[in-house]
């Protein structure tokens, strides 16, 4: 059953409106998938920050154009590298967790005992998922956006590229509101990805102990290569509604 990945996704979507809905479930997930992961999407933001402060620095002053640092950094945080970064962590983070939480479970026969019990198993293991990967990647974003864009003014005022006051100004000057809505689009859609396809290969694993570990690389890599590849196509698709 849900040897299809379209067969599945249908399934996990119409579970969401479906009776019963475990809350407790989708707490614990918030929890695990957006808190628990807040240390490592800060510390991989800052660390980007600081790098795409420090390249993007030497380059403009070549130009003499180093007073739009704080534009290129923000900008290219806040579009791009915030939500794709963020989905790449918690692909590998969360998602190989959900592959193994419910691989293990089906090798263990513990799927079928929920069954059993009249507890529907997308309702228990997928739906809480789900919901808790739409829901944090957005917001893990939005830290990840605000960390590296102040990981990048700390290089530029250490490096002496920008004042504080100068890179806040121009920063206030160049982002706006709504330059965060594709971004918060793409983690939405990314979380979507990331979830899906991490239950379904976790629902696929084989018996046996080492397929779980096959269907949890399998699994990253998957998400990884959809979050890539979805990225070029939602960019090109917002632009159209947000250039």
């Amino acid at each position: 059953m849900y040897s299809k990945p379209f067969f599945f996704i249908f399934h996990s979507l119409k579970a969401i409106f479906e009776r019963p809905f475990f809350f407790s479930q989708l707490w614990r997930q918030i929890y695990i998938i957006g808190a628990d992961a807040l240390p490592l999407i800060s510390t991989a933001a800052l660390a980007v920050g600081f790098v795409l402060a420090l390249q993007t620095g030497v380059t403009l002053q070549r130009f003499g154009a180093q007073k739009y640092l704080a534009a290129i950094v923000g900008l290219s945080m806040v579009r791009e590298l915030g939500p794709v970064l963020t989905a790449l962590l918690v692909a590998s983070r969360s998602g190989s967790g959900i592959t193994a939480e419910i691989g293990a479970m089906k090798v263990t026969q513990q799927i079928d005992a929920l069954r059993v019990s009249a507890i529907p198993p997308l309702n228990y293991l997928v739906v809480p998922k789900l919901l808790a990967c739409i829901v944090c990647l957005p917001l893990l974003t939005v830290i990840a956006d605000v960390v590296g864009v102040i990981g990048g003014g700390i290089l530029a005022v250490v490096m002496e590229m920008s004042t504080a006051g100068w890179y806040a100004k121009i920063t206030a000057q160049f982002i706006e509101f709504a330059d965060f809505f594709p971004g918060l689009i793409k983690a939405s859609f990314f979380g979507f990805l990331i979830a899906s396809i991490s239950a379904y290969f976790g629902f696929n694993a084989q018996r046996g102990t080492q397929s779980v570990g096959k269907a949890t690389t399998t699994a990253v890599v998957t998400s990884s290569l959809a979050i890539l590849i979805s990225d070029v196509i939602l960019t090109r698709i917002l632009l159209i509604f947000f250039s």
